[in-house]
């Protein structure tokens, strides 16, 4: 258990703590914290991957836990955003659902001997993604707006991504046999 392994714990372990404070009513400052939970959480995703690439500590349990960790921390606070009435469940449905599509078309790729490195329009998305959700839990009226265009951008960039992951990435779909 690596530094950079013990980093992605860490960010599935602090999920449940992010969940409970942007739902259960228990102090005055719950959605402040639940913003720095979930930024910390974010923050260690990038500070696991660049540890694991320089120090050369990357490990087959980081490769499956890594995205696994990013995917289970951005459905939750999507989940939650929900529930509190701050974003649209269908532009969640399809956020939720290019992850799906891009895991399940990773997973073909890995049978057959492919890896598929990220994209910058998938760094565009998660970047998007992550200052939309941190802007959805402040929830802040003066910027309404300014969030709603973050979303609306992070939503047109989910689909752009997939599109381009997709078109890219065609052959891994032909079958070889």
């Amino acid at each position: 258990m690596n530094l950079p392994n013990k980093l992605t714990m860490f960010r599935v372990i602090l999920i449940p703590f992010f969940v409970v404070f942007m739902l259960v009513d228990i102090t005055p400052y719950d959605k402040w914290i639940a913003l720095s939970v979930f930024i910390i959480a974010s923050l260690t995703d990038l500070l696991d991957g660049k540890i694991a690439r320089k120090y050369g500590l990357v490990t087959n349990f980081g490769k499956f836990m890594d995205p696994l960790a990013d995917k289970l921390l951005v459905c939750s606070a999507l989940i939650c955003l929900v529930a509190l009435g701050r974003i649209p469940a269908w532009i969640v449905i399809v956020i939720i659902a290019r992850e799906f599509i891009i895991s399940g078309f990773r997973l073909i790729a890995s049978d057959n001997g492919v890896v598929i490195a990220a994209s910058y329009w998938g760094k565009f998305k998660t970047t998007f993604q992550m200052v939309m959700i941190c802007l959805m839990i402040a929830d802040i009226a003066a910027i309404a707006l300014l969030t709603d265009i973050v979303m609306w951008v992070a939503l047109a960039l989910t689909v752009i991504s997939l599109a381009d992951y997709l078109w890219k990435n065609r052959d891994v779909m032909k079958d070889t046999k």
